[in-house]
């Protein structure tokens, strides 16, 4: 909990932040985060860095890598993007959200660059590219000795892309951000593949077959070792588990048997088999079973797939897009046991509204579009007439926010939930915003 003066000192801080050129729009250009690392002395570069990239799958990979890396006894430094529900959650320290006096006391230690550099360029810095710096610097000052850093976007052009990772690592990529990534699912790939280093290590989840060509011409350019899923490593056995699933990995190094990891859908065995391929590129050797063990055992993913309340059981996840949709799809179909699913759904307005709801339909059988409170949310009109195409009219509703179609939404579940012998469940998504302003939602309606 804040004192009121950490609390009135962050969000100072933030509104600083804010103020800047906004996280959804870019000015694709690497020219101001090297000039601003470059007046800071380069922090970036005096710890080493597993540098993360992809569409789905980033922040639970990078959670995951951070839990492995601390496990084996490194003080690490997380970093990633967007955030549920508190800026702070954007920098960890040793798996810690960075304290309020922390990002206080970092951001006064770069203020003045960042107006330094913003006199020198004819874009000032941008929101991203501040709190980029300000983690590196808050990593540098600890300090850590690895860096587990995740790309917001793309890879080429990103802020983060001033790192010299060891390791470069690819989630599965998709179709998103196309307004500054590219088209097609080529141009996207080619820019991602921006991260990859001379002679780094490069650990690739199972991708689509233009997007592996590739990553693999990027590769032999710069002269790095590959480490492929179904290749070098793999998941070989999954079987579920009360509040999970239980795996066995065979990593690039060594097998992992009897593997505990706390989150549901195969999507997550994946990005436990990354992490774990990650981690031994990086240390050249397998690593203690034990240490795995305790560290997938003790893995949290706030927003992805998670259970906020029980009865009824409400689930929300951060899914934004296609891609992420279909994983929550399959995720609800094949490792929950509702008898319906009431959904409730807020997307921004740039993000593929129709085709996430496609995804959705099959497993959703009662769905409330609402909207976020933000600014870029796609109009609750707009979105009911997207769903009414793809859920037709009789199976859809909407409500004027989020909180009162989240309690109208509980309510109408636990009700069915009374008078029926099955069980229904709820589940909230369309976007990291709707997935953290729910679980605010949820936990005041908890009382908590």
């Amino acid at each position: 909990m804040l004192t009121p003066e950490e609390k009135e000192g962050l969000d100072l801080v933030e509104a600083a932040l804010l103020a800047r050129w906004p996280e959804s729009k870019l000015e694709p250009s690497m020219d101001r985060i090297e000039a601003l690392t470059y007046a800071l002395g380069s922090p970036q570069l005096t710890y080493p860095t597993i540098h993360i990239t992809g569409t789905n799958g980033k922040t639970t990979t990078s959670r995951m890598i951070d839990s492995l890396m601390r496990e084996l006894g490194y003080r690490t430094g997380r970093f990633t993007s967007p955030h549920l529900e508190s800026i702070l959650e954007r920098i960890s320290i040793n798996g810690e959200p960075i304290t309020a006096e922390g990002m206080i006391a970092t951001y006064n230690d770069i203020a003045l660059y960042l107006d330094l550099i913003d006199s020198r360029q004819s874009h000032p810095i941008s929101f991203f590219e501040a709190i980029t710096a300000l983690a590196f610097v808050a990593f540098a000052e600890f300090p850590v000795d690895i860096g587990v850093i995740e790309v917001g976007m793309g890879g080429e052009w990103d802020a983060t892309n001033v790192v010299q990772g060891q390791v470069a690592v690819f989630t599965p990529i998709g179709l998103d951000h196309m307004e500054y990534l590219g088209e097609t699912i080529e141009e996207i790939a080619r820019t991602k593949a921006g991260i990859i280093k001379p002679e780094c290590r490069v650990v690739v989840s199972a991708q689509p077959i233009e997007v592996a060509k590739i990553l693999t011409e990027r590769i032999l350019e710069k002269g790095a070792m590959p480490y492929r899923e179904g290749v070098e490593f793999a998941v070989t056995e999954r079987a579920l588990a009360v509040g999970g699933q239980l795996l066995t990995i065979r990593g690039v190094h060594g097998e992992y048997k009897e593997v505990f990891v706390p989150l549901y859908g195969a999507h997550q065995a994946q990005n436990a088999s990354v992490a774990l391929a990650a981690v031994e590129a990086f240390a050249g050797t397998s690593l203690d079973i034990e240490a795995v063990r305790r560290a997938f055992a003790n893995i949290q993913s706030p927003g992805r797939c998670e259970i906020i309340y029980r009865d009824p059981t409400v689930i929300v996840d951060a899914a934004h897009n296609p891609h992420g949709a279909h994983a929550l799809a399959e995720t609800l179909r094949n490792e929950f046991d509702f008898e319906s699913i009431f959904g409730v759904v807020g997307i921004l307005g740039e993000k593929d509204a129709l085709g996430l709801l496609q995804e959705l339909e099959p497993v959703i059988d009662r769905l409330v579009v609402t909207s976020s409170t933000s600014p870029r949310a796609l109009p609750i009109d707009e979105l009911y007439a997207l769903a009414v195409q793809v859920f037709g009219a009789e199976r859809v509703f909407k409500e004027s926010n989020l909180q009162s179609a989240i309690a109208t939404t509980i309510e109408q579940c636990t009700l069915i939930n009374q008078t029926s012998e099955g069980t229904s469940g709820v589940v909230i998504t369309g976007s990291v915003v709707t997935a953290g302003e729910a679980k605010t939602i949820v936990r005041a309606f908890a009382g908590e």
